[in-house]
């Protein structure tokens, strides 16, 4: 039997039910997972308070990484005994589980369960972020809004590290030394004096913002990017960016967004997982930890998610 963390009614963390459940026999094109860490997200507790509408009941999670224990028909690539993690596929709170085998990326002996589980979903929206959605240049002066956020903190690391001047703003003076370890300039978005700074690094505006916070920094957002630059909305911690089409038109401002799942797919995810481990392994994120919960202590990740108490990027131990 193996083990599932389910909702049957939204709420707070203490709808997060641990329960049994038997799993099959992979099917056609499918592989069952023995599963060792589970990776938790600001989306997962979204989904948990029906702030992102889902059907009941459901076992929540996207990411995970383990060992194959049996594959399916039609399944040629993968073999039983691999370690495997994935980035997008639900259902990831659970012990043991069946997964299409589309979704898998095979793991380096190098880099641990943990890691993937940790680092891999959001690493790549960070490398969709820099890759995708924008193809960074050196010497190119970037901000990154919610800095301090999970996703944020890899991708301010990774600008650096590929040559881009990096200012960070997080969402208040109490997470600026977070900001910091990962950026040329740190800034505060209550602070009334933010974009007279951010201006003097970047005269005529920055390049390129990376907006992982949404409503609550738009206005911030569009008067710090460059007539003719560019803003990446990738996340929506505070609700949906949301910008006066007409002034982003006039000043000749793109804005672009998407998902991991638009732009990591069959075509893409070896370059960009391969991307990824190369940039761990180089040390870009070693000041990056991993924040450990038992898998039946989800309730308190939650809660600590939810309250911004995390002191590193959260992981279920199976």
């Amino acid at each position: 039997m193996a083990k599932i963390i389910r909702i049957h009614e939204h709420g707070e963390p203490s709808v997060l039910r641990v329960e049994t459940a038997e799993v099959a026999e992979p099917g056609p094109g499918e592989v069952k997972i023995r599963q060792e860490a589970v990776g938790v997200n600001f989306f997962d507790t979204m989904l948990r308070d029906g702030r992102v509408n889902g059907p009941l009941p459901m076992v929540l999670g996207s990411e995970g990484s383990g060992v194959v224990e049996a594959v399916g028909p039609g399944v040629a690539d993968i073999h039983v005994g691999e370690r495997v993690a994935y980035f997008a596929s639900m259902g990831a709170y659970a012990s043991e589980r069946l997964i299409d085998a589309s979704s898998l990326v095979a793991l380096p002996q190098d880099i641990s369960n943990e890691q993937a589980a940790a680092f891999l979903a959001k690493g790549l929206t960070a490398w969709m972020g820099l890759r995708a959605l924008h193809d960074i240049a050196p010497g190119e002066v970037v901000l990154v809004a919610g800095a301090s956020g999970n996703v944020g903190s890899i991708l301010s690391r990774w600008a650096m590290a590929l040559g881009a001047t990096v200012i960070g703003v997080a969402g208040s003076r109490g997470k600026l030394d977070k900001v910091r370890a990962g950026a040329h300039h740190a800034f505060h978005s209550q602070d009334p004096e933010a974009l007279t700074k951010i201006r003097a690094v970047a005269p005529e505006g920055v390049d390129v913002v990376f907006d992982f916070v949404g409503h609550g920094t738009a206005e911030l957002t569009a008067a710090a990017v460059r007539s003719g630059g560019k803003i990446v909305a990738i996340g929506a911690a505070s609700g949906q960016l949301q910008t006066d089409a007409l002034e982003v038109t006039r000043r000749g401002i793109e804005v672009v967004s998407g998902g991991v799942q638009d732009h990591v797919n069959t075509a893409t995810v070896g370059e960009a997982s391969g991307q990824l481990f190369q940039a761990m392994r180089d040390g870009l994120f070693h000041d990056l930890r991993v924040s450990r919960y038992a898998f039946t202590d989800v309730s308190r990740a939650h809660a600590d998610v939810a309250a911004r108490r995390l002191t590193g990027l959260p992981v279920l131990r199976v």
